[in-house]
C-alpha cells in the first residue's frame, strides 16, 4: 500500500468532524480494553487519540509502543478530557515496528542521564521536551536572519577549509589537504572582513571548529557562530545590532512559543533593553572592591567573571578591553592607545559574543601582526584587499548555542545542539 498522509494531527478541527482522514505517526500509548482499544498517536504537531473496535480491533495483535503506522479513520466528537477530536479507525498499518524495550523512553516517564540520550538523540528527538528545545532553535534561527536582513545585512557563505589560522593562536584542528597542510576555520573573521569592500553589511551562521580541550557545559569543538561584519560602523553602532538581535529572538519566541515554553517547562521572559554597558576598568575596580588580587591588563579568569556576572545579572557589554588581550585586527582607542575598541557580551559570567572595531589600515595590520608574533606574509591574501579601498567596518561572533542556553534556562550547551561534539564525543 502507497502510504499516504493527508492531515498533521494539529490540523484536525470542527469542519472535518464525519469527514475521512489519513494521519501518520508513532503510537505513544496503546490501551486495550476488551472489544475496544485506544490508541494515543503523536506526530510532530501534537497528540490524538484513536478509537479501534469490531473487526480492526479483534486483528489489531501486537503493535509495540512508538512503532510507525499510518491509520485511516473518521473523526468525531470526543468526550476524553485531553483531547478536542478523536478518530474512529477504519484502517491501521504498521509502518515499521519499534523495538521493545526502548534504549531512551521518548515519553520521558523513565529519564536518562544526557550521554544515554545524545547516544540515541534520534529517539530522544520524540520527548516533547527535547522536541521543543529543536522548534525554539529553528524559530530563533529564522528570527536572526529575518532581523538581519531587514538591517541590510546580506547572508554570506566562506570556507571550512582554510590554509592558514584566521586569528592566530593554537586552538586548530589541521588535516592533510593533497600534500599541504590545512586547517578547520575557527571564525569567518577575515573573509567576512574583505567582504565588507564590496557587500557592505554581511552575516553567517555556520558552524567552526575550535581544537580546545575544555570540558565545560559551555564549551565544544564544532559550534555554531552568528557573525556580522558592517563598513562604516563604529564598534557602538554593531553593539546597538547585536542587542537589537537579542531583543528580537526573545521577543518573538516568548510571544509565539508558548507550546514550547510549556513543554520545557520554562517561560522565556524579555529583557529589558538598553543593555548594561560597563567597561574593563569597572570591572577591575569591582573585582577589587571584592578582594580579588588583580591588575589593569590581566585577563578575566571564569572566577572573575562570575563575581562580575552576581553584580549585573542578565545581559550587559563588557566594553574597552585593553589592546593587549585582543587579537591583532582590533582598533585602539584614539584617547587611549592601551584600550581597544572591543567589547563582550555577557549573559551573567557567559561570554556570549565578542567584537569591535577593526584595523583598515594595511601598514598598522602588518605592525601588528608581527607585535603579536604572526608572519605578516602568511595573511598576504588578506592583506592585499585592504589596498583596494577598505572602509572602516566593526564586528562581532556570537555563540548561537551559548545564546539559546540562556532562552531556554540551562546550563549545558550538549542540550541544545543536534549531535555535539566534544573532546570526549565524536559518536553517533
Amino acid at each position: 500500500m502507497v502510504f499516504v498522509k493527508t492531515h498533521d494531527i494539529s490540523e484536525l478541527n470542527q469542519e472535518l468532524i464525519g469527514k475521512d482522514v489519513i494521519l501518520g505517526g508513532w503510537i505513544e500509548d496503546l490501551r486495550k480494553l476488551g472489544k475496544m482499544s485506544f490508541i494515543t498517536l503523536r506526530d510532530i504537531s501534537g497528540i490524538s487519540q484513536v478509537i479501534v473496535k469490531g473487526e480492526l480491533n479483534d486483528n489489531l495483535g501486537e503493535i509495540n509502543r512508538q512503532s510507525a503506522v499510518r491509520i485511516k479513520g473518521i473523526v468525531q466528537e470526543t468526550k476524553a478530557r485531553d483531547f478536542e477530536f478523536e478518530i474512529k479507525a477504519e484502517e491501521i498499518e504498521v509502518l515499521a515496528k519499534a523495538i521493545h524495550p526502548l534504549p531512551v523512553d521518548p515519553i520521558g516517564r523513565l529519564e536518562s542521564n544526557i550521554d544515554t540520550r545524545l547516544n540515541h538523540r534520534a529517539l530522544d528527538m520524540r520527548n516533547q521536551k527535547t522536541a521543543s528545545i529543536f522548534k525554539l532553535r529553528h524559530y530563533v534561527l529564522q528570527i536572526l536572519r529575518k532581523t538581519l536582513a531587514e538591517k541590510k545585512f546580506i547572508e554570506i557563505t566562506t570556507p571550512k577549509i582554510i590554509g592558514s589560522a584566521s586569528e592566530g593562536g593554537a586552538d586548530l584542528f589541521s588535516l592533510e589537504y593533497f600534500g599541504k597542510t590545512a586547517y578547520l576555520a575557527q571564525s569567518p573573521q577575515l573573509y567576512k572582513e574583505q567582504m565588507t569592500i564590496g557587500l557592505e553589511r554581511v552575516f553567517e551562521i555556520s558552524n567552526f571548529y575550535r581544537a580546545e580541550n575544555s570540558h565545560t557545559g559551555r564549551h565544544l569543538t564544532e559550534f555554531t557562530s552568528i557573525d556580522i561584519e558592517a563598513a562604516f560602523m563604529d564598534y557602538e553602532d554593531v553593539m546597538d545590532v547585536l542587542e537589537a538581535l537579542v531583543i528580537a529572538v526573545y521577543k518573538f519566541t516568548a510571544e509565539n512559543c508558548k507550546k514550547e515554553q510549556e513543554s520545557i517547562g520554562h517561560t522565556i521572559e524579555i529583557p529589558t533593553a538598553p543593555f548594561e554597558r560597563i567597561t574593563y576598568s569597572q570591572c577591575v575596580e569591582e573585582l577589587k572592591q571584592a578582594g580579588e588580587k588583580i591588575e589593569f591588563g590581566d585577563d578575566l579568569l571564569d572566577s572573575h567573571l562570575r563575581i562580575i556576572g552576581n553584580n549585573h545579572p542578565g545581559f550587559y557589554f563588557l566594553t574597552d578591553w585593553p589592546m593587549k588581550l585582543k587579537p591583532f585586527y582590533i582598533r585602539e582607542k584614539d584617547e587611549d592607545a592601551t584600550l581597544s575598541r572591543s567589547f563582550d557580551l555577557q549573559y551573567g559570567y557567559l561570554e556570549l559574543s565578542s567584537g569591535g572595531t577593526r584595523l583598515h589600515d594595511s601598514e598598522l595590520l602588518k605592525a601588528r601582526l608581527t607585535e603579536q608574533g604572526l608572519d605578516p606574509a602568511q595573511f598576504a591574501d588578506h592583506l592585499k584587499t585592504y589596498d583596494w579601498g577598505m572602509p572602516p567596518h566593526s564586528g562581532w561572533g556570537m555563540g548561537l548555542d551559548r545564546l539559546m542556553t540562556t532562552l531556554i534556562g540551562i546550563d549545558n550547551v550538549r542540550e541544545v545542539v543536534l549531535y555535539p561534539r566534544d573532546p570526549d564525543r565524536l559518536s553517533p
